[in-house]
């Protein structure tokens, strides 16, 4: 997750520094070995140091003498690496080659034995990630088929929907050879993302080109003019996710930079096959999907707009009476910062609890300060060991001593504590690595550094988590400034209207909201670079709903009055919203229950959900706004042409 960071945060600058001033780096996995005395132990970490990968080891011997009897020794300094009988030894496993060397270790310390860490976190994630995202795509097809059956009066149409968006995935994912590297959150949510949200762009055109098939004979003549018909509403909405994607590039935070750049690679490749592969591949095999015509396997809601309109004014009023606290709630809810805990079900989530059971909850932070003042340095160290929730403070001037001078003492006995321009300070806390408790002590250790010293550097696993969650802080209000705005004016220019997208961004953004307040309600924690995407991906992909809904009533206005007009609008087309929100809502639910990640399994819960709220949004709440606001629609709209007739709204 560090990767992602800007260069120019404190705690990656620290972690420079420290890389060019120490030879040894900061440990990111712990191991913890059962039954054990110390030679055992001491057995156990040669034979982690041996392990390529393993660049660094600790234990209690590089803190205390351990030839003498451990009842002799401070309890304080035992107790984090030693105790009934069981060994806690930190690592630094070489970046790059974590899923190797974490299988190593597990080779090494058997089923019965624990390891846990930064390491080991991304060693899954790297190592399920394209794993997930198999499995998650064998159980989205069939669905997806049966989904587009449904929805389709041939067995062979759903066949060219897949085909058309599955090669535009193909590609995409091609061309992230050109990009060099992506991340895990990328690989494991891009291409089922870009299947779900591109899919209905193909569902616009087969409809179209199937309704003109009923009134012309000619399939080159009806494919031209299905191209015509919903080339506005494809456009429009590819338009919609496109900018929104766009926004997500805008993110300081590498990850949602990743993603975004991704998926708008992924949606232009989308359009261009809808547009030009999947008429060609529909004309070439027609007289297939002319063989393979069933009847309607869903009835047609027939009565369904006349049901909704009866309750459009309660409808409306429930909206307004839902905005403000769904929208108070979104923002007050408690949020994890990181990768998020891997569930107890798997051997690294499984092997974190049982280390903070035996061990209690552990952080470790290195602090970096100017050498050459050994009394200045003795005094932080006591502040430093008073602070509440440290545990223990490892420094030169209480290891060794600040009246010897580290020159008089061998090279490798002051290289952990001394380089040529820094002293290290090691502190272990009592606290998890991120929360409350977590980010006030890095605040508390940093302002108590910065007391003695002009140049202080701070970093560690919360302070890392420390700096994204500012990061990402500052993220949120400038990709949710880019994606709404950016969005409106796609639908002002669609729609040549100043009323329409504040009606269509109304629905859906409350849509968002209530979705992302549901974690408030429910006590429970969001991981935020979830929450960040979801805010943005589902505002982007179900926007679409609405414009195909409010299309198609805008061009049945001109010929009738407003509630006819509505009421034919959801009658028609309430098949075609239902089948792309399925559609993204399977795909939301799936990579919830496949995923081990995360954030992954988080912006598949939110993206599932999220589409249900918006097809509920779109067709009940805007069919009530769009009648309620006719009148303003039609003075604040270019060249509206609205029935004028009696009958009307």
């Amino acid at each position: 997750m560090a990767d992602y960071l800007p260069q120019d945060t404190p705690s990656m600058k620290a972690v420079d520094l420290m890389e060019r001033e120490f030879d040894e780096p900061t440990a990111n996995a712990r191991v913890m070995i059962h039954h054990v005395s110390i030679t055992e132990a001491l057995a156990y970490k040669e034979k982690l140091e041996a392990i390529d990968g393993v660049t660094e080891v600790t234990w209690l011997d590089d803190v205390i003498d351990v030839k003498e009897p451990l009842e002799m020794a401070d309890p304080d300094l035992v107790e984090p690496y030693y105790k009934n009988e069981t060994a806690l030894i930190s690592l630094h496993i070489r970046e790059g080659d974590e899923v190797e060397t974490v299988d190593r270790i597990y080779e090494l310390i058997g089923e019965e034995n624990a390891v846990a860490g930064e390491a080991v976190d991304t060693a899954v994630s790297q190592k399920m990630a394209g794993q997930e995202s198999f499995n998650a795509a064998l159980l989205l097809i069939p669905i997806l088929i049966i989904i587009l059956v449904l929805s389709t009066t041939s067995w062979i149409e759903p066949l060219f929907f897949l085909i058309a968006i599955g090669v535009s995935v193909l590609i995409n994912m091609g061309a992230n050879v050109f990009v060099g590297e992506i991340s895990f959150v990328t690989q494991s949510v891009a291409p089922i993302l870009q299947l779900a949200v591109s899919m209905d762009y193909a569902i616009f055109l087969l409809h179209s080109f199937s309704n003109h098939r009923k009134q012309i004979s000619d399939p080159g003549e009806a494919m031209r003019r299905a191209i015509k018909e919903s080339f506005p509403a494809i456009a429009a909405s590819a338009s919609t996710t496109f900018f929104g994607f766009i926004a997500l590039s805008f993110m300081e935070f590498g990850i949602g930079a990743d993603l975004g750049l991704n998926l708008v690679k992924g949606i232009a490749f989308s359009f261009l096959s809808v547009i030009v592969f999947l008429p060609a591949l529909t004309l070439m095999f027609y007289k297939w999907i002319d063989r393979t015509q069933h009847p309607p396997l869903v009835p047609k809601w027939k009565g369904f707009g006349e049901r909704v309109l009866k309750l459009r004014i309660p409808v409306f009023i429930a909206l307004m009476l839902l905005i403000v606290p769904a929208f108070l709630a979104q923002s007050q809810t408690s949020f994890v910062y990181g990768l998020g805990e891997q569930p107890e079900t798997s051997r690294a989530g499984a092997d974190a609890a049982a280390i903070r059971e035996a061990f209690g909850e552990n952080s470790t932070m290195v602090l970096l300060v100017p050498k050459g003042d050994p009394g200045k340095e003795e005094k932080l160290v006591q502040r430093l060991e008073e602070l509440p929730r440290i545990k223990s403070v490892t420094s030169y001037v209480n290891t060794v001593s600040p009246a010897i001078p580290s020159e008089y003492l061998e090279e490798s006995a002051a290289k952990s504590f001394y380089s040529d321009n820094y002293a290290r300070i090691i502190l272990n806390a009592e606290t998890d690595s991120e929360g409350e408790e977590a980010f006030s002590l890095v605040d508390e250790v940093r302002r108590t550094a910065e007391s003695y010293y002009d140049e202080v550097h701070l970093l560690g696993e919360s302070v890392t988590l420390y700096d994204i969650k500012k990061t990402v802080e500052r993220d949120h209000a400038i990709v949710n400034l880019l994606t709404i705005s950016s969005i409106a004016l796609v639908l002002l220019f669609t729609f040549r209207s100043l009323s329409i997208p504040v009606v269509l961004l109304l629905t859906i953004q409350s849509a968002v909201w209530l979705n992302l307040s549901v974690p408030y309600f429910t006590d429970s924690s969001l991981v935020y670079v979830g929450y960040l995407i979801i805010s943005t991906v589902q505002l982007a992909a179900t926007v679409d709903y609405g414009i195909l809904l409010t299309d198609t009533y805008r061009n049945l206005r001109q010929e009738m009055p407003a509630m006819e007009a509505i009421k034919k609008t959801l009658d028609d087309k309430l098949f075609s919203i239902l089948t792309p929100a399925s559609i993204l809502s399977t795909v939301g639910f799936i990579l919830f229950f496949t995923s081990s990640n995360p954030i992954v399994s988080s912006i598949g819960l939110l993206l599932g959900r999220g589409a249900l709220l918006a097809f509920g949004m779109v067709v009940i709440a805007l069919p009530a706004m769009l009648i309620l606001f006719d009148r303003v629609i039609e003075k604040t709209t270019l060249r509206p042409n609205f029935y004028q007739g009696k009958g009307g709204c």
